[in-house]
Parts: structure tokens; C-alpha cells; sequence
């Protein structure tokens, strides 16, 4: 006799990822930047959380990204997970970004703007 079905289990084990998040446990967001010959790469990384509830904002030179927890995608309500601002340099195409989930990281990619446009100090010679 099967007392629990697989449908319970289904509905039950992202609520206790939750729930052991929130207690203290270890299933918790790692975000981490890499920076690279072309452009930096934030990679965050959040064990059961669904690439639809993943956010990334952008508002003027602060990049917000945040994921909250919904048991069903049309649920109003949402338990933040997970939000960290980062302040980005002037040397990156904030109009280049793009984001990018797979498996269980979100990707976000910002390359470096063109060289020919970032500002520089001239060397000045003597003759």
C-alpha cells in the first residue's frame, strides 16, 4: 500500500528546499562574478528554483538580480529567496546585456564596451 504519492512528493520537496533555506539549511543562492577577456559574467546559482522565477533589472548603472519561490507559476504572492545589487563599472555595454538559465545557474553576460570609446590618458611626448 503507497501511503505518499509521487504527485505529493512533487508538490511537497521544493516547499522543504524552502523551508530548510529558511531554517538555517544549506540550499541557499551563490552568485559569483567572472571577468574575462571580453565582458564579465555574473553566474548565480539557486538549487530548485525555477528559471521563470529568476529577475534581472537593470536601472541606470545598478544591476538587480533576485529570484523568489512560487509554488505555482500564477500564485500572487512569492517568498523572496534571493537579492543581490551590484553597482557596474563604466567600462561595460549596459546596452549589450543579455541573460541567459541553464541547468540550475542563471548567466547574466555584459561585455566590455569598445575600446575606442572608453576614455584613456594620451602619453605625451618630448622632442
Amino acid at each position: 500500500m503507497n501511503l505518499i504519492s509521487k504527485e505529493f512528493i512533487r508538490n511537497i520537496a521544493p516547499q522543504l528546499d524552502l523551508l530548510n533555506t529558511v531554517g538555517g539549511g544549506i540550499a541557499q543562492a551563490v552568485l559569483r562574478v567572472d571577468k574575462g577577456a571580453k565582458g564579465v559574467v555574473i553566474r548565480v546559482a539557486a538549487p530548485s528554483v525555477r528559471p521563470e522565477n529568476f529577475h534581472v533589472v537593470l536601472n541606470n548603472s545598478d544591476l538587480t538580480v533576485y529570484c523568489e519561490y512560487r509554488h505555482q507559476p500564477e500564485d500572487q504572492l512569492g517568498a523572496p529567496l534571493f537579492s543581490q545589487t551590484l553597482t557596474l563599472p563604466p567600462n561595460l555595454d549596459l546596452a549589450r546585456i543579455d541573460a541567459v538559465h541553464e541547468g540550475q545557474e542563471l548567466r547574466v553576460r555584459i561585455p566590455y564596451q569598445d575600446s575606442a570609446t572608453q576614455p584613456r590618458e594620451i602619453n605625451i611626448k618630448q622632442r
